[in-house]
């Protein structure tokens, strides 16, 4: 991939160090809590114009790149702005934006403590997500990687009661774990090939490993990234962190956490591996195994959750499967589907646990059997909700129907039937467990706790507003793919970097 003089290589370093260096800032404005989020919207949106100014350079093809230190001759911590981490960086900055409005709204109207300890993890969360994005080579990604899973700890257990801190050891627990995993994979990469630098097409060499030796190095590489992107049976973490305040399930579930795990499955299938030698060895088709079923179990379950928050979690392990089924068929438009729904299912996702959000602090509910015309009362949080369900659906003009049109090109594309029925089948699924509780919120009578407790009126407009806002964007994105945001065409850039790169290289 060409690199672009014309792009200044320190950009992805300021967007990454943006948000860990105003941490200190946010803690010493604890008692000032106007300051403190001022801070954080400061390193929001300078982070987001970096992204942006890295834009023009991805869209034509180029990188930018920058060597912080060697660690030993040929490896060391690097930072490249490719067009898959400018995609990636792009969703999470933007979303970021929003999400820290958002977080205003519900951490001060819920009364939650200790919000000068959240909103400081949150900053270091997102500079780990954007190095996890940037990062030029697989030391460097597991280095981000492990930065974001310790980052994210203090917000998984913000509650510190007994559940938390049970399901903040389990998070820590799987997570630590594939690092390790990824760890070994990255030591066993370079002593045979002597590079550990992502490439588009794959950097592993026809003949460098035995054919049971790749099986055995996919399986770490995904196992490592598959915790958190919640493949099945790695996904207990994830519905046991929705115990966590509902802006963090929104970081998890939508910005960082599980996307980076998806970004890391794109990584090891594009970058790493690359589509010739995945086919060759038959490696998509052990990838392709787990995803379809983690799509289908994920989603069943989520039919038997009454917990919306649960609900959804079950939801999110399904969808980032789409992404990495997606990406297991190899073919460009199952490549360029998954890409798409990478930012799809950000946008959607994000909306409906901003949703869940302003319904537990405004009427006090977590359970969907308690939803019955919650929607007359807030027609704005239960109008997005109905967008966001929609598209994850995959029910145009939202902008889960592109992605899933794709995803679905791309299977027939490949010859694969049982992907196409696979796809298919979700659509059902979701509409399934997500249209009963429109129907619940906005066409059946209030049961008698709601008449005795009625609700009145929307959440705050901090809440309001930015739920507004990315269901706007889910429906915007769906009717013109490229507008504001040129992800359609960033994406198709992407997956010809792949099938360009994919012939196998002279071994040696």
């Amino acid at each position: 991939m060409p690199a672009d003089p014309s792009t200044t290589s320190i950009l992805p370093l300021v967007a990454i160090l943006v948000s860990m260096l105003v941490v200190p800032a946010i803690l010493l404005s604890g008692r000032r809590p106007n300051l403190r989020e001022g801070w954080t919207f400061a390193a929001a949106g300078v982070k987001f114009v970096c992204v942006l100014l890295l834009l023009p350079a991805a869209l034509r093809g180029a990188s930018t790149s920058l060597t912080l230190f060697e660690l030993a001759p040929g490896v060391g911590l690097s930072l490249v702005a490719d067009p898959l981490g400018v995609y990636f960086a792009l969703v999470a900055s933007g979303l970021w934006i929003v999400t820290s409005v958002y977080s205003i709204g519900y951490m001060r109207g819920h009364g939650e403590k200790k919000q000068t300890r959240f909103f400081a993890s949150f900053a270091l969360s997102l500079s780990a997500t954007l190095g996890v994005a940037f990062a030029g080579n697989l030391l460097t990604f597991i280095l981000f990687y492990e930065l974001l899973t310790l980052a994210t700890y203090p917000l998984v257990v913000h509650k510190e009661s007994p559940q938390a801190l049970r399901s903040a050891r389990m998070y820590l627990a799987y997570a630590l774990t594939a690092g390790l995993l990824l760890v070994v994979a990255a030591g066993w990469i370079f002593a045979r090939t002597g590079t550990l630098d992502f490439a588009p097409g794959g950097i592993i060499a026809e003949g460098v490993f035995s054919d049971g030796e790749l099986k055995v190095l996919f399986m770490l590489l995904i196992t490592g990234v598959g915790v958190k992107a919640g493949i099945m049976p790695l996904h207990s973490w994830l519905p046991a962190a929705m115990v966590a305040p509902t802006p963090v399930s929104a970081l998890l579930h939508a910005v960082a956490v599980v996307k980076s795990g998806a970004f890391g499955i794109l990584r090891v299938v594009g970058f790493i591996f690359g589509p010739a030698l995945m086919s060759g060895q038959g490696l998509d088709v052990i990838l392709a195994g787990f995803a379809g079923a983690t799509i289908l179990l994920a989603s069943i379950i989520a039919l038997r959750q009454d917990n919306l928050k649960k609900r959804l979690a079950y939801s999110t392990i399904g969808h980032l499967s789409y992404i990495a089924l997606g990406a297991a068929l190899l073919a460009p438009g199952a490549l360029t589907g998954s890409i798409l729904h990478l930012s799809a299912h950000a946008v959607m996702k994000i909306t409906l646990f901003f949703c869940a959000g302003a319904i537990q602090v405004h009427a006090h509910r977590s359970e969907i059997s308690s939803f019955n015309g919650l929607g007359r009362a807030m027609p704005w949080t239960f109008g997005a909700f109905a967008i966001g369900s929609l598209g994850l659906a995959g029910i145009p003009p939202v902008n889960g129907f592109i992605s899933k049109w794709w995803l679905c090109l791309g299977s027939l594309e490949s010859g694969r039937d049982i992907a196409l029925g696979v796809f298919l089948l979700s659509g059902l699924l979701n509409a399934a467990y997500f249209f009963p509780i429109v129907i619940r919120a906005f066409f059946l009578p209030p049961d008698a706790a709601g008449d005795a407790h009625p609700v009145r009126g929307e959440a705050s407009p901090w809440m309001v507003a930015p739920l507004c806002v990315t269901a706007t964007l889910a429906v915007v994105f769906g009717l013109f793919p490229d507008f504001p945001l040129p992800f359609f065409e960033l994406a198709k850039g992407i997956v010809q970097s792949i099938v360009a790169g994919s012939s196998p290289s002279p071994a040696g």
